[in-house]
């Protein structure tokens, strides 16, 4: 099935239209369960609220740094267990809409047992992450968040700060490769099942958008600002924007379902199967609760991601990619665009939300292959 058919990209039954929905929205004031800082009970809590185990080699600790907007960003430093010298680090994101509990953690977990300072971390205005509105994303304030991530890792003893590299996964990954091409402190950048959120958002699946529709969802967007100037909220919708039968914006109010439909299409079901099951469900993340705030795509209107990849040479990238992902054409697409500068892989049989958390699957070894050489 096509991806604009996928999660509600085309509206589904019953699904809640923008003017009719929006008014039904609590303010956030009123979602206490989404503040910064918040916990929940969620299916993770037998794992002290994490989706996977923390190594027996490997400590964990909670740390806080800002950025230079000033907001206070929440991550977990990953560590070695009795580490000496100074080692090389990482800054490690997970999907744009998780947190830092989910697969960055594990990430960052996998590459602290390989010898690696690991850093993960809830981007701005989600997760434990301060900023007053919650569940904006902003691709400026979340390639920002990298750039304070290194700050803090080149501030640690036990950091060469000749050594930090980024490792990001999904919707985090374009600002990754972004922000490496700004900060040249960031010597060397993975990615794993990246996505371009502002080709996404602006573009549709597979660039799939007229001319006509991108002009439909700007102006969707636009009447969404009234609506929430007016009702001093904001409103929770697709942040890519759906369509109905009828070629009319239809968003709903949920990134995924609270219940899997039986007829849903493969990408849905695989992304429900981690958020929304035991698998990868947590009570922060906006992908297993909630939606971002709907007029998050205008920002991604505006800010083009990784159009300074040029910039990144001599330092090197890796992109690696399922097979069988929906979004393995962002990778594929971005190498093309600077072949000296960026590697690609392509694991066989694995699909998108494989490399979240499929431990059979992600080439750790790869990855720490590439980092050990260029991190050197």
């Amino acid at each position: 099935m096509e991806r604009r058919k996928a999660l509600g990209l085309i509206a589904s039954t019953g699904a809640a239209t923008a003017a009719a929905s929006v008014a039904a929205v609590p303010s956030f004031g009123a979602e206490t369960s989404r503040a910064a800082g918040a916990t929940g009970q969620g299916k993770a809590r037998d794992k002290g609220g994490y989706t996977f185990a923390l190594d027996k080699n490997v400590e964990r600790s909670s740390v806080r740094f800002k950025n230079r907007y000033g907001i206070e960003v929440a991550a977990d430093l990953y560590v070695p267990k009795n580490a000496r010298g100074k080692l090389p680090a990482l800054v490690v994101s997970g999907p744009i809409g998780a947190v830092k509990e989910q697969s960055s953690g594990l990430y960052a977990n996998e590459f602290a047992r390989r010898g690696y300072v690991a850093l993960a971390f809830d981007p701005s205005f989600s997760g434990e992450s301060g900023g007053t509105v919650r569940d904006v994303a902003s691709p400026d304030i979340y390639t920002e968040d990298y750039s304070a991530a290194v700050d803090f890792l080149g501030l640690q003893k036990i950091v060469d700060r000749k050594r930090i590299g980024a490792q990001a996964v999904c919707g985090l990954s374009a600002m990754a490769l972004t922000a490496a091409a700004a900060d040249s402190r960031i010597k060397a950048v993975a990615t794993a099942s990246m996505y371009d959120m502002s080709r996404s958002m602006s573009r549709g699946h597979k660039d799939y958008y007229t001319r006509e529709q991108r002009q439909k969802v700007v102006d969707h967007l636009s009447r969404q600002r009234w609506i929430d100037a007016k009702n001093g909220t904001y409103a929770r919708l697709s942040h890519e924007v759906p369509f109905d039968d009828n070629g009319n914006v239809a968003p709903t109010n949920r990134v995924l379902p609270e219940t899997l439909p039986a007829d849903a299409d493969p990408i849905t079901a695989i992304f429900f199967d981690y958020y929304r099951t035991e698998r990868g469900y947590h009570p922060r993340s906006i992908n297993s609760t909630t939606a971002f705030t709907g007029t998050t795509p205008m920002s991604f209107f505006a800010f083009q991601l990784a159009t300074n990849i040029d910039m990144l040479a001599p330092r090197k990238a890796l992109l690696v990619a399922g097979a069988d992902a929906h979004s393995r054409y962002y990778s594929e697409d971005l190498q093309a665009k600077a072949p000296d500068s960026i590697d690609l892989v392509i694991v066989p049989g694995a699909d998108h939300v494989d490399l979240y958390d499929r431990k059979d699957l992600i080439p750790f070894d790869r990855f720490d292959e590439f980092f050990t050489k260029n991190l050197a």
